[in-house]
């Protein structure tokens, strides 16, 4: 078995890239779990084959059951950011493990860790824990709900926020098993105009907007800045709160995540993936008259048994104090911009219908004729075209996102050669496809 990249001149292709061993594992778990997996997400159902089941992963690499080596670009979606099993936070987690994972009480990590997020991100005064990215999610719009006495819900097409009812309910390919559709909207992302329509439409009845500001789920969408000031005013205007769900931008795209790059301050943000450092974590956190309608100070309800746990919490401390060094985003930026460098001269030569998109370490490399800046451009990305790339990507050791739509993540842990090796086997991937006329 032959490494890609500084270790090895040769890909595993030419080394006899097999993976027996994960598709017997894929079919025995099939038969105990649905789909074979515990989050959709990590289906081959997209890009076909079976999926891959990994042993272990550090830093830019992961290595699956069968032996064979993978530089990786999903991040685990996206907490990854330093990259798999940083020592700094498995030492933290570890010692915070030895003296105790879950009190279900106080503890002083937690003053440590909230103190972290409120210095890095001035929109949030007050900040509560909880254990996932929907836990957050759910529990902003339940808050929002309560301080404004108002149902419904402005969201975007194509936007993901988690798999809460308030969420799914706007997605007709989610719609199966959940209620509450007539509170949540659909507007465009870009598009304010297609807001302004919702608050005319349903005046004095918004509880909130919620967005991603840089979606992850259509291609990474760069947001306008006259559309995120223009929501902010809207809001202002209406009586409605503006939720940033950062749950994959917080201390992705930024350390004061996409909030800080754009200067538009919402007044609820959702949070989790990087912050956790690895570990199940979600936060949401804003102004402190706001986030004291909570119990036991308020009357909206949101508990959690591991909410603010001591191993989460202490991974999260050592995450966001290595994330503080002043060379990290730096990198990451010079990292990704050396990714797109050596892709888009390649894909100019062959004439091929492919966009680059990113925001930070947050990219997309998407089969379509024209930037994606909304949902229905996304509809046009070619999903046939991007299983072709994967696959062969896949079988040349490099590890991308098994879905032609969703972000694919840099990282700290890159090096100069992880690029130059994955530039090199994506120029191939992409002469292959090119020849079979895609």
């Amino acid at each position: 078995m032959h490494q890609i990249g500084r270790n090895s001149s040769r890909d595993k292709y030419s080394s006899g890239f097999r993976t027996p061993m994960s598709e017997r594992a894929s079919k025995e778990l099939a038969l105990l779990t649905p789909g074979g997996v515990n989050s959709p997400f990590r289906s081959f159902k997209e890009v076909g084959g079976h999926t891959i089941f990994f042993a272990r992963a550090e830093g830019s690499r992961m290595f699956d059951i069968d032996g064979n080596t993978y530089i990786d670009f999903v991040g685990a979606w996206g907490p990854a950011i330093l990259g798999h099993a940083p020592a700094g936070v498995v030492r933290a987690c570890q010692k915070a493990l030895g003296e105790g994972p879950v009190f279900g009480a106080p503890h002083e990590l937690e003053i440590e860790m909230a103190k972290a997020v409120i210095n890095a991100i001035p929109s949030i005064e007050r900040v509560r824990f909880v254990n996932s990215g929907t836990e957050a999610v759910m529990s902003a719009i339940r808050l929002a709900r309560g301080i404004t006495n108002n149902l419904d819900v402005i969201m975007f097409e194509g936007g993901y926020h988690g798999h809460s009812d308030s969420t799914l309910s706007s997605k007709t390919q989610y719609r199966a098993g959940v209620p509450m559709q007539e509170h949540t909207l659909e507007a465009i992302f870009n598009d304010l105009e297609s807001v302004e329509r919702q608050f005319r439409a349903n005046k004095g009845r918004i509880a909130c907007v919620i967005l991603e500001p840089v979606p992850g789920s259509m291609g990474v969408i760069a947001p306008t800045q006259e559309f995120l000031e223009g929501l902010r005013k809207l809001c202002t205007d209406n009586g409605a709160l503006l939720i940033f769900d950062e749950v994959l931008t917080g201390f992705r795209v930024g350390y004061g995540g996409a909030q800080d790059l754009y200067k538009v301050k919402p007044d609820l943000t959702c949070l989790g993936k990087v912050l956790g450092g690895g570990l199940p974590i979600g936060a949401y956190g804003g102004r402190a008259n706001f986030m004291d309608q909570l119990e036991p100070v308020g009357d909206v309800y949101q508990a959690g048994t591991f909410s603010g746990n001591p191993v989460t919490m202490a991974g999260g401390i050592a995450m966001l104090s290595a994330l503080s060094e002043p060379d990290v985003y730096p990198t990451l930026e010079e990292r990704t911009d050396q990714l797109f460098d050596g892709l888009a001269p390649v894909i100019k030569k062959l004439r091929l219908n492919v966009q680059l998109q990113r925001v930070g370490s947050m990219f997309a490399i998407m089969f379509c004729d024209r930037p994606v800046r909304n949902y229905k451009d996304s509809l046009m990305i070619d999903k046939d075209a991007y299983a072709n790339f994967f696959r062969y990507l896949l079988e040349h050791g490099v590890y991308m996102p098994p879905s032609a739509t969703d972000a694919a993540c840099v990282s700290y842990a890159h090096t100069p050669d992880d690029i130059d090796a994955t530039i090199k086997v994506c120029e191939r991937a992409f002469a292959a496809l090119s020849a079979a006329g895609v």
